[in-house]
């Protein structure tokens, strides 16, 4: 029965669904046929750290760990990537969180059962990681509204209202929303914009469904940039269709290209959201890592 693959199982009790989805989770993965070590965080331990002290624990152990399973959102999965790649093992994810992102990016179904198939029966394949100051991340980074915005989109608006929280907030601040001064610096060019956001995608989906570029991918080995110049935020309101769908890059007051790395320069340090949180913030210099990490994942 267990002859597929021994998982190291670490749930964010904190997502969304976290809670009620631990013994949910488990049982998934056990009836697609996979062997689980569950890891129980304590509440004060990141989930990057959970992953080391996990495969410290189990990993020594007979059979040991060729797979971990994380169960969260965004949030989590960012979290854990100093973890992952500490521990150079394949990663295999069961969506609990508000948006899932990377899972819609990915291919992976939001059901559970079928997410736990897809890590016991899919081959893993390798994914991209950007890079902003340091700090790692699957999605998306951004200077701007949406910096702005994840500032503001408190924890308990996105327990209570899931995406639909996000749609709120997005509103009260696109009213306050002002352009600034930013100096974008890639591929030999110098080029200062006057824009209400710049948005560094690596993955396909973010902020619940919003799409990067129609045609991004998370593991092409490119970056998706797009910067935001519109003069007034109802512009911004009658381009959300388009940002859903990936193609606001045809609009012309909408920049969009691909590069492998840009740094980005403001007057004032201004906050740079990663995956949906606050990290750092400019003057920020955006790497690209290819093939980072791998994933079980339906085939691209």
């Amino acid at each position: 029965m267990h002859d597929q693959g021994r998982a190291l199982l670490i749930v964010n009790r904190q997502a969304r669904r976290g809670a009620e989805a631990v013994e949910a989770a488990h049982d998934a993965l056990e009836m697609a046929g996979l062997s689980v070590a569950r890891f129980e965080t304590p509440p004060s331990m990141g989930c990057a750290e959970a992953v080391t002290s996990g495969l410290a624990r189990f990993g020594t152990e007979a059979g040991g760990i060729d797979r971990i399973v994380i169960g969260g959102g965004d949030g989590t999965l960012n979290g854990a990537i100093p973890g992952l790649l500490k521990a150079g093992l394949p990663f295999g994810i069961l969506p609990l969180g508000t948006a899932n992102d990377l899972a819609r990016s990915l291919g992976i179904p939001l059901e559970l059962e079928a997410a736990a198939q897809v890590i016991a029966t899919e081959q893993p394949r390798p994914v991209d990681l950007g890079e902003v100051n340091g700090h790692r991340y699957f999605n998306v980074a951004s200077v701007g509204f949406s910096a702005e915005l994840a500032g503001e989109l408190k924890a308990e608006a996105k327990q209570r209202w899931g995406t639909f929280g996000y749609g709120i907030a997005a509103f009260r601040l696109l009213r306050r929303a002002r352009p600034f001064t930013a100096t974008l610096i890639h591929d030999g060019q110098v080029r200062r914009v006057k824009t209400i956001q710049v948005s560094v995608g690596n993955g396909r989906h973010y902020g619940g469904g919003m799409t990067i570029a129609e045609d991004a991918r998370p593991d092409d080995g490119l970056f998706d940039v797009y910067s935001l110049e519109v003069a007034h935020w109802w512009r911004l309101v009658a381009l959300i269709p388009w940002l859903r769908s990936g193609t606001q890059g045809r609009w012309h007051d909408v920049r969009a290209f691909r590069t492998t790395g840009l740094e980005l320069r403001t007057r004032k340090p201004r906050p740079v959201n990663t995956d949906g949180e606050l990290t750092t913030h400019t003057p920020a210099i955006f790497r690209l890592h290819r093939a980072a990490l791998r994933v079980f994942a339906p085939p691209g």
